[in-house]
């Protein structure tokens, strides 16, 4: 495991936002054909695998589009 050595003395401060994960949200898209009613997941990957996916849930039926920060599956 890696580590991060900070000196000097002064504290941080801010925010870090934290991209998805392709290998997590994959699956969860697939799993949202499970699901009856609205799954939001928020931060996915702008990647060509996602949107791939995404066109196949729509070809199954599944509405499926991105809105600001999330990305909207519904398959009811």
């Amino acid at each position: 495991m890696s580590r991060l050595l900070i000196t000097g003395g002064t504290p941080l401060h801010g925010t870090v936002r934290i991209q998805g994960s392709k290998n997590s949200v994959l699956p969860i898209l697939a799993a949202t054909l499970l699901v009856h009613g609205t799954v939001r997941l928020r931060f996915c990957p702008h990647l060509l695998d996602v949107d791939t996916s995404i066109r196949i849930l729509h070809t199954l039926g599944c509405r499926a589009e991105r809105e600001g920060d999330f990305l909207i599956a519904d398959a009811s």
